[in-house]
């Protein structure tokens, strides 16, 4: 007989680990990674990516970056972006690439093993990893398996948002946000933004993003729109 469970969570995790060749070259240069996906393929961890910057020096420099790290075995480069039409990639400027490296150092199998499953590309910029992930469980049982990767793989995992269905439609409020709207909201979040009183202003974040604070409000402002919503 098949089960029929409409519950479960959506999550957004912050995910920093050690060795891992995505948060090490972003924390060093600019731009960013969109992962679409690891395999194993003889042994060793292969994994899709978008490689995005604000220019194409930025994506050339990011490339640099992951070729000469110690922890990548080696990186060629698509002919097309990886073919999404859902993921909207920041920047001007963007590459598909294919990377291998030691499966050992991905944090993949130590989460998807646990019940969470990918729901969106995974985001990598400023050496952290964003993960948003589908999970079926209680939030208790969600935060025992949350440790459990933190023990396995020596982790610093925040969860950064946790939202569940939509009554009777089975769909997710933050499915809506762009990539920019997400980044300007979590960033706002973490700050204190939504705090009272605020722990930071308008100005100072837009500072931050090297965006005009009127650009900012926008994306918020849409961002609260659509996680709000409707019922």
């Amino acid at each position: 007989m098949v089960q029929d469970n409409t519950g479960g969570l959506r999550l957004t995790l912050d995910i920093w680990h050690p060795d891992c060749w995505t948060l090490e070259v972003t924390d060093r240069a600019a731009g960013g990674l969109l992962g679409h996906g690891v395999h194993r393929i003889d042994g060793k961890a292969n994994g899709r990516f978008t490689a995005y910057g604000d220019s194409t020096d930025e994506v050339d420099e990011l490339l640099a970056e992951i070729r000469a790290s110690e922890l990548t075995d080696s990186v060629w480069e698509t002919a097309d972006p990886h073919a999404d039409a859902d993921t909207q990639v920041p920047g001007t400027a963007s590459r598909g690439i294919v990377v291998r490296y030691d499966m050992d150092n991905s944090i993949n199998d130590a989460l998807v093993s646990r019940g969470f499953i990918p729901d969106e590309p995974v985001r990598m910029y400023d050496g952290r990893e964003y993960w948003t992930v589908i999970v079926d469980g209680s939030r208790n049982a969600v935060h025992e398996r949350i440790d459990a990767v933190r023990e396995e793989m020596d982790a610093d995992v925040a969860v950064e948002l946790i939202t569940a269905p939509r009554s009777g439609s089975g769909m997710f409020r933050t499915d809506a946000l762009s990539a920019r709207q997400r980044e300007v909201f979590e960033l706002a979040r973490q700050r204190g933004y939504y705090t009272w009183p605020r722990e930071v202003s308008a100005t100072e974040l837009a500072a931050d993003l090297d965006i005009s604070k009127a650009t900012l409000l926008e994306h918020l402002r849409k961002a609260e729109v659509k996680l709000l919503g409707e019922d």
